[in-house]
């Protein structure tokens, strides 16, 4: 098949659907994806891309073409601008370009305004297409911006309904999406759950001695989190619970690795509540780097701010740390409590409770080193049974060829 995927966020930014576009070009098919001149996270171009520099370039037997965009900047205003200039250089693409394909696969991250490119080439080409839901809109945009207003989330909800209308497949990551799209009068037939899986590099490491220098003190447990540090995931929470830990004498480290919007606020409250021996900041790495990591750690952290959407939400991170044989601590609600209890992977409690993720820290530390390795095992044998790559890139061709296959009938 010649596949167009649609995604604003792709290679050189490290994004799961690389994988996912590599993986469908290795197994034969024509890959090419359209995207935007990368800027996350960082906000302003990569070192050697701009409006006029790489637009176009191959990764792994995958054709990209980077649209021109206004760089994302460090706030709101450059953010909108962003979004908006990607859709802008999307139209222009979808009606004038002579590229050509079987079918279209949009990876729908944050905003889904970013889906309409790929509809709107679908629809000129008469081809069919799917878009793959990983963050639900209109709900996403108002618990992240607070805006809650009937005249900015009415016309939004109908921009949603017109890409699943126009749509002839919805692949979400989690199965209490299903039940929302669906609230939205989509078909049954139309919806699949299909999950995220984790990069093959993600695998269960021995510890690394330098890693192990770095995160690991000789009398504290060390939690790992990595990814976004940002308003949504809600660290501030890992104050309150350290400054409990600490009255108790319970000597453990977090560790930080990424960045985001709300870091200095973070770096700010570590500092003023004396907490500095306690928190281990490290700068957005390689995603290829993340397994050393966890592996000189004795749990990931997953945290999640208290929201009905949030609560529908598993994280990237889940399938991450699964994969890598790390037990998880899950401060937040919903689905991925669900998960983590289903794999007997770790501990979990509600979103915001304090005191009961300070509870789980207690009852994570009172285990033996065995009973540790065991929840870690677990955790990798829930991976391997349920987040296979092989069968979920043979059930994302099959769906694809499908779609084309009825087209082809038409």
């Amino acid at each position: 098949m010649r596949i167009l995927v649609e995604s604003q966020f792709f290679y050189p930014e490290q994004m799961r659907i690389n994988d996912i576009c590599v993986a469908l070009a290795a197994s034969g098919h024509i890959v090419t994806v359209v995207t935007s001149i990368p800027n996350y996270p960082k906000g302003k171009f990569f070192s050697g891309y701009g409006f006029f520099h790489k637009r176009r370039e191959t990764y792994q037997g995958v054709s990209i073409i980077h649209l021109p965009v206004i760089p994302r900047g460090k706030g709101f205003i450059g953010l909108t601008l962003n979004y908006i200039s990607f859709v802008v250089s999307g139209w222009f693409f979808a009606h004038l370009t002579r590229e050509k394909a079987d079918v279209v696969f949009m990876n729908m991250s944050s905003p889904m305004t970013q889906s309409l490119v790929g509809v709107w080439f679908a629809k000129r080409r008469k081809i069919p297409s799917a878009i793959y839901i990983l963050d639900l809109w209109p709900e996403s945009f108002e618990v992240i911006t607070g805006i809650s207003s009937p005249m900015v989330i009415k016309p939004i909800g109908r921009m949603v309904d017109g890409i699943y209308r126009r749509t002839d497949k919805v692949l979400t990551s989690s199965r209490s999406f299903i039940e929302a799209i669906a609230e939205r009068g989509v078909p049954s037939e139309k919806l699949l759950f299909w999950p995220q899986y984790a990069e093959e590099f993600y695998q269960p490491l021995e510890r690394d001695p330098l890693d192990q220098t770095l995160l690991a003190h000789v009398s504290r447990l060390t939690f790992t989190f990595t990814g976004n540090i940002g308003l949504a995931q809600g660290l501030d929470i890992l104050i309150p619970v350290a400054l409990l830990l600490k009255e108790q004498g319970i000597p453990v480290r977090f560790v930080l690795v990424g960045d985001g919007s709300d870091k200095e606020r973070l770096l700010d409250l570590v500092v003023t509540n004396n907490l500095e021996d306690w928190f281990v900041f490290i700068e957005r790495q390689p995603a290829e780097k993340i397994p050393a990591l966890l592996s000189a750690s004795d749990a990931g952290l997953v945290i999640l701010k208290k929201s009905a959407i949030f609560s529908k939400t598993i994280p990237a991170k889940v399938q991450s740390y699964l994969a890598c044989g790390v037990p998880i601590l899950v401060s937040a609600d919903g689905e991925v409590q669900q998960v983590v209890s289903e794999a007997k992977a770790g501990f979990v409690t509600d979103a915001e409770d304090a005191q009961g993720l300070f509870n789980i820290i207690v009852s994570f530390s009172s285990l033996s080193k065995p009973e540790r390795l065991e929840m870690g095992k677990q955790a990798k044998l829930y991976s391997d049974r349920m987040y296979s790559k092989e069968i979920l890139i043979d059930q994302l061709e099959n769906v694809l060829h499908s779609l084309v296959k009825d087209t082809t009938h038409v």
